[in-house]
């Protein structure tokens, strides 16, 4: 199940930023004839918005965000463990406040109008919230992994083990 999550990830990632990649391509070169494509730049910026989102998931269930350990790196591992536990506890109560003002801010921002795409900035502003919830999902899923291999020694919510480092997929 996870894996297929993945690769779908993955493929949507891929996706957008091959879009990403053609608007803005387009954009320059129908520039350059005279003829702009003003709302290729606000897609553009719509979708990389919705791309981080996507990224931040797949690293934060990977175990990717870059971290500065340089203190807790010398806690006993269960010490560490438990550190680790309490600062999950507090980013998920932070994405609920984000989600939950994201949604508000996405709802007031529904007549409002992107740029010139004519898109409604609720579609901007409803990354904030998705994105927030499925962290928050990958968050757990790793809290939830590190709980089950806690006699390990080895699990953290945060840090990979070594076997985790070693795992590269798609």
């Amino acid at each position: 199940m996870l894996k297929r999550l993945t690769q779908f990830e993955f493929l949507v990632a891929a996706l957008l930023l091959l879009i990403i990649c053609c608007l803005v391509f387009g954009a320059a070169v129908m520039r350059f004839f005279g003829h702009p494509l003003i709302w290729s730049v606000d897609m553009a910026q719509l979708l990389f918005i919705w791309l981080c989102m996507i990224g931040a998931t797949r690293a934060m269930r990977d175990k990717a965000h870059i971290g500065i350990d340089l203190v807790v790196r010398y806690l006993p591992r269960r010490a560490r463990f438990w550190l680790e536990m309490a600062m999950s506890v507090v980013i998920l109560v932070f994405f609920g406040f984000l989600t939950s003002e994201g949604t508000r801010l996405t709802l007031m921002n529904q007549e409002r109008r992107f740029g010139d795409s004519g898109l409604s900035y609720g579609w901007v502003t409803a990354a904030v919230p998705v994105g927030c919830v499925m962290l928050g999902i990958a968050l757990i899923y790793n809290m939830w992994r590190a709980w089950m291999q806690r006699r390990d020694g080895q699990s953290l919510v945060y840090s990979r083990s070594a076997a985790e480092a070693s795992i590269t997929e798609i």
